[in-house]
This record gives C-alpha cells, structure tokens and sequence, in this order.
C-alpha cells in the first residue's frame, strides 16, 4: 500500500479493497453481542457516568454508536477503503442536542471512542476471517486503521460543532430562561422566589408533584402527549414543563397527591414507547426540588434494572431501590433469601407476595388474587419447600427480595 500525494489517503489494491467490501458486508450486519458489547464499552466510562445514569441519553448514545457502526460499514460496501465522511445522521445530531440540553460538554463523546476500540477488535476478527496471506492482512489492517481513526475523528469534530451551535441556541430564548431557573432551584442555589416564580410562571408555594418523562425511542411527539396525559390523571389544570432533550420531559403538577399507578398506566396505554417516573409530592421551593430528585431516583433505578414498568413512583419504589443500588450484592440477597423460589411460577411468588402485604390472611389473599383459600394454601406450602427458610421466620425479607424481582423484570 502507498500513499496518494494528491490527498495523503492510502492507495488500496484491488485484492485489499475486495476484501475491504467483503467485511463491511459483514459489519454491516452485526451479531447481537457484538453490539451489546459496543453499547456496554460506550456507557462505561467514567467520562460518560452522568450519560449512562439517564435513560434517555443512554438510548441516544446507543442509537448513535449503532449509527456510526452502519454509517462506516455502509460506506465502504459502497467504496471501500476511501475516506469516510462524518456521521451527521439524524441519530447523532439528536444525541449532541440532549447533551447540550442536559448541561454536558464534548467529554461526553467519549464514547464514541470506547465503541471505536470495540469496533476495532471486531474487525480484527472479521479481517482475519477473509485471508492469512501476511502482505494482504498488513495492507488491508493498515487501510482499516487509518479508515476507522479518521472517520471518528471526523464525527466527533462535525458533532462538537453541532454542539457548539446547539449552545449558542439555548442561551437566547424563554426556555434556556426556564432551565436555568430551575438548574439553580435544584442546586439549592439562593435565588429568591418571587423573582423564581416571576421567570417560570408558576408558583413555587403551593404543592408539587414532580415527574420525568423519556422514551427510549426518541419522539418529543410522543413525550408531550403523554405529559398531557399524566396532568389529566392527576386532574391538573396546568404543569410547569422542562425540556430536558429531543426524548425526555420534566415535569411539576401542582398537586398534593400523586397518581395512581394503574390509573398512570392506563392513560398512556397509546403511548407505550413512554416511561414516567413520579417522585413524592412536596411543598414549597424544598418540595419542587426533593419531588423532582426523587423522580430522579426513581427513573435511574428503572434503568438501571432495565424494568419493563412504563410507570413508577417513588413511593412505591423506594426499598427496591436501596436494595438495588448494588447489583452484586442484589443477586446476593435474592439468592440467599429466596432460593429456588426465585425462579418458581410467577402464580407462586405472586402468592406470598400478596400473602404478606395482607398480613398473613390466607382469606384476604384468595380475594385479592380472585382464586380459592386452598389454592392460595399449596402455593404458600409450595414456597416454603423452595425457601431456604420458612417464610414465617422471613416474612419481610422475602416481601422485598419478591419486590425487587417485580421492578426488574424478573418477577
């Protein structure tokens, strides 16, 4: 391989760039863990953190990994071995948008580099899968090297520049106002309030009930119509609204009392791309800021288990959510308490549960899950022979850990 003057970009052989062709095919269609594996190293970072604990820039980020993915093996299926323009799709152009929106600097393309080296290994595997002649595998992972390196360079500079542009946007206008009042209301910054209430317009004294929206597949449509439904459910009449990116929504409604779960639910049923999360509700400029952390919290522990609940509260999530906080020490826990019960039928684990919340009345159970007393007694005598204690001595325990297992999917 030798170098074009005109261009400096590396003149690729006939064979090389046959070759070249033949694994972008392959790239082109990925294995499913390979990008998993891409989307793992992508969010795992330290750079990225604040990235991977929000469920919304985390879905942008792996739609825009996948994009660049395709976006190159595209490229060289077309021309293989040139140079690969950068990556503006619209995947990506999203994602610096909620970047920029969320307060989050160019380190967050961080991840662009941590799947590049995924990519590079896995091309690795497909270039030695096409040929063992040494002087073919050196020209052709040469070509590779430079290809890949500067096609990352490239997206990186175009997304840094949309960035840039995107920032400049949201100093001006009423809602880089409205966030940045609400940034320093969260930060417990000493802004007053009647100045506070003055730029929001919305009162800070009464109640608050705060909520974070996000779908993981992208539509600000879809957001806002179901924000629409989550007032209708608390029977507000109005809400304070923060754009937080292209896919995710803050929320206050001045409310004193949360909605209810299944009612939550079956207002977005024709939204089911949308996930809510609803903290407590407070009072006052300390109950906007705590109702909206607690959404917070309850939003991560949603990602962080990868739930398949389109509605929690905090409320309704707090212990799961302490005893989640360590994953390690999670798959200790539902393992030491509930042994084999841990992967019984769900009519089973749903039995003690129920079990308990109506403290120990066999009769109040049957009613509750609309079956016979004798039948709620052989799943209770089927748990105790799968418990690793009976559940009379660790009643509470065994609540939670089934709890737990609700919120992750697996219960």
């Amino acid at each position: 391989m030798v170098r074009n003057a005109a261009s400096d970009w590396p003149s690729v052989s006939p064979r090389v760039r046959e070759l070249f062709r033949r694994g972008a095919e392959i790239a082109l269609n990925p294995h499913a863990e390979w990008v998993e594996e891409l989307h793992a190293a992508a969010l795992g970072g330290a750079r990225v953190r604040l990235v991977a604990e929000d469920p919304a820039l985390a879905a942008a980020t792996r739609r825009a990994n996948l994009a660049n993915l395709l976006h190159w093996a595209a490229a060289n299926v077309q021309n293989p071995g040139r140079r690969v323009p950068a990556n503006t799709s619209s995947e990506l152009l999203e994602a610096s948008r909620d970047l920029v929106r969320r307060g989050l600097d160019e380190t967050a393309l961080d991840s662009y580099r941590m799947a590049q080296n995924v990519a590079w290994r896995r091309w690795i595997e497909i270039v030695f899968g096409l040929t063992d002649d040494p002087g073919e595998l050196r020209e052709l992972l040469d070509v590779s090297a430079v290809s890949i390196g500067t096609f990352i360079d490239d997206t990186v500079a175009a997304v840094s520049e949309r960035m840039q542009h995107e920032r400049d946007e949201l100093t001006r206008g009423a809602h880089a106002e409205r966030r940045a009042v609400v940034t320093l209301l969260l930060e417990g910054a000493p802004i007053g309030q009647a100045r506070a209430e003055s730029r929001l317009g919305h009162r800070l004294s009464g109640p608050h009930t705060a909520a974070i929206l996000w779908s993981g597949a992208g539509g600000s449509e879809q957001v806002e119509a179901a924000a629409e439904a989550v007032t209708r459910a608390a029977g507000a009449d109005h809400r304070l609204t923060v754009i937080a990116s292209a896919a995710a929504m803050w929320v206050w409604l001045p409310v004193a009392t949360a909605p209810p779960a299944a009612e939550l639910a079956a207002r977005l049923a024709e939204h089911p791309d949308v996930r809510v999360a609803v903290g407590r509700p407070g009072t006052g400029v300390e109950g906007f800021r705590r109702s909206h952390l607690d959404a917070a919290t309850t939003q991560r522990m949603v990602a962080r288990l990868t739930s398949p609940q389109q509605v929690a509260r905090y409320q309704d999530v707090q212990l799961v959510s302490l005893l989640t906080s360590e994953p390690t020490q999670t798959d200790e826990f539902l393992a030491d308490t509930l042994g084999d019960l841990r992967h019984a039928d769900a009519e089973t684990r749903t039995a003690v549960l129920t079990y308990v919340r109506e403290l120990g009345s066999t009769t109040r159970t049957a009613e509750r899950l609309y079956t016979h007393r004798n039948t709620v007694l052989r799943r209770l005598a089927r748990a105790d022979e799968l418990l690793p204690r009976p559940l009379a001595e660790n009643a509470l325990a065994v609540a939670a850990a089934l709890e737990a297992l609700h919120w992750r999917g697996t219960g």
